[in-house]
């Protein structure tokens, strides 16, 4: 039987008397780039905490290729891609800097690179199109720049599960291209991406399958369906109905 990349079952949590996640249900399979839509108020970056460990539930459970997501974690099975906003970007180190600690599970107490650590940076890089920016402190990229240093730090990190939230937001078409099409290549060699948006005209030619959420999962199928105004409706409220 294949284990689920991510499996959520039954998953509740609280702030104190506030309600943040009602049951969730969610199982995502290997391999599979999908769309979590909501508004803000939805329950979206607290599932994200919950499934990298960040947040223990008040009921349910969360597994991460079957493994806890504390542990997951520390494997390096989970890469996070976190909002601009998360990140204190005044921190001086270079963009080379932040894609390296996608390697320190992998150094151990020492922190020190080795050859392969050094190459598979440099292949990140590359493959985010940041190369020539490797020695620029973080907080000088511009948006886009910034989301494609954090998801070249999953790639060396080696992560077959990445949590993207908000990547798209604020940033130029350049970067969402270069960003869309890496996803496309990782779910290609079994890699799996869930991932928060707001930009349901890009929902189709980005993701295999979408959620809508409301504190629960409301709907979950192809990205078609979950576009459906019916559906857009429960999640959103009438008004997103004539905004698309």
């Amino acid at each position: 039987m294949t284990v689920p990349a991510i499996d959520v079952d039954g998953v509740t949590v609280y702030y104190g008397e506030v309600q943040a996640l009602d049951q969730v249900r969610l199982t995502v399979d290997a391999g599979r780039v999908c769309a979590l839509i909501g508004m803000n108020g939805s329950g979206k970056s607290t599932l994200f905490k919950t499934l990298m460990g960040m947040i223990t539930p008040d009921r349910g459970t969360v597994r991460i290729g079957g493994a806890k997501p504390v542990a997951a974690r520390r494997a390096g099975l989970l890469g996070y891609v976190p909002q601009n906003e998360a990140v204190d970007w005044s921190f001086p180190l270079s963009v080379r800097d932040v894609v390296t600690t996608g390697r320190y599970g992998r150094m151990g107490f020492t922190r020190r690179a080795s050859r392969a650590d050094r190459a598979a940076v440099d292949e990140a890089l590359a493959r985010v199109e940041l190369t020539d920016l490797a020695d620029r402190q973080i907080g000088r990229l511009s948006g886009g720049q910034r989301k494609r240093a954090f998801v070249a730090r999953g790639i060396a990190q080696g992560a077959r599960i990445l949590l993207l939230d908000e990547p798209f937001a604020g940033v130029d078409k350049r970067s969402e291209a270069t960003i869309t099409g890496l996803l496309k290549e990782l779910t290609a060699d079994g890699a799996t991406v869930l991932i928060s948006t707001h930009d349901l005209h890009a929902l189709p030619g980005l993701a295999d399958e979408a959620v809508l959420l409301m504190r629960r999962v409301l709907v979950h199928g192809a990205p078609e369906e979950a576009l459906r105004p019916e559906n857009l409706a429960l999640a959103f409220g009438l008004d997103v109905i004539g905004q698309r």
